[in-house]
């Protein structure tokens, strides 16, 4: 599928679809994954909210980066991208990274609400979690070195983070663009063990609706280690669904049936918005994105 705009920040091509009428919302993916993801949640969207949904650099149909994949940098991008689509004050559903990303947008500028999915930057950076995530990268980085175990390795890796019946097209796809994502893989997981990828303080102090959706199966991020984070937050609720990572990816129809009702949270209208669909082809004017703090 063709992405709907074309926008260019700090020297990256980023693909961005956009889907549907009404207010905002922006989708963002866990690494390794793309903006395919959340087809599923746009359709069962278009009628009350506008899906803008991004593929991060080297993902989907965007375009490499010269700088290592992490939280921060994607923020960064993220900022870039709204601006030149002049998107304001969204809703920001993030999954894993992208719940990180959305985090840390969330402390730069206005946004509507944050859903996190399974999000990253909600556990302490200690001596254990350096160690796991060194591992992953040591792993990844095999598979982009060209590890003749690595395409089986990671096709069992992926039927446990996306164990769910729902999620089987979408994990084939995974698997299938493993060893190309690799490096990138790499990075993403070699930042996760950094200082800077702890943003439980910065989710603290969030004034905003929140909403936790966690996968019942996650053993990749926990829900046990980040509730002591969640609890923290000022204005979060929870809620548990089926799968292993992505749980609007694996458990659709409850997911979207809990994000109604946090659109009818945050003041979203059930009533279609008057107006055609959006569908823009257009390429957007290149924008500089703010440094991140830190």
């Amino acid at each position: 599928m063709s992405p709907q705009a074309i926008v260019f920040v700090d020297g990256v091509t980023l693909a961005v679809r956009r889907d549907g009428r009404g207010p905002p919302v922006v989708c963002l993916s866990a690494i390794g994954h793309d903006s395919d993801d959340f087809d599923g949640l746009a359709e069962r969207l278009g009628g009350r909210c506008e899906t803008v949904r991004l593929d991060w650099p080297g993902h989907g149909q965007s375009g490499p980066d010269s700088h290592p994949a992490s939280a921060a940098r994607y923020a960064d991008l993220l900022e870039g991208t709204l601006d030149s689509l002049g998107v304001t004050r969204p809703i920001v559903v993030g999954n894993s990274i992208g719940g990180a990303a959305a985090l840390i947008l969330a402390s730069r500028r206005p946004v509507a609400g944050v859903v996190l999915c399974d999000s990253g930057g909600l556990v302490p950076v200690n001596a254990g979690t350096r160690a796991l995530c060194a591992l992953f990268a040591g792993f990844f980085r095999a598979g982009a070195s060209g590890a003749a175990w690595y395409d089986a390795a990671f096709a069992l890796y992926y039927r446990i983070v996306l164990p769910a019946a729902a999620a089987k097209g979408r994990r084939r796809e995974i698997i299938a663009n493993g060893r190309r994502l690799a490096p990138i893989l790499a990075e993403a997981w070699e930042s996760f063990g950094r200082p800077e990828a702890d943003l439980r303080a910065l989710a603290a102090h969030l004034d905003l609706p929140i909403w936790v959706a966690w996968a019942r199966r996650d053993w990749v991020i926990p829900l046990a280690l980040c509730r002591p984070a969640i609890r923290t937050m000022r204005d979060a609720s929870l809620s548990r669904f089926d799968g292993g990572h992505s749980p609007f990816l694996e458990d659709p129809d409850a997911f979207a049936a809990g994000f109604s009702v946090f659109l009818d949270r945050v003041g979203v209208s059930r009533s279609p918005s008057p107006g055609p669909a959006l569908s823009t082809s257009r390429p957007c004017p290149a924008r500089s994105p703010t440094p991140t703090a830190g």
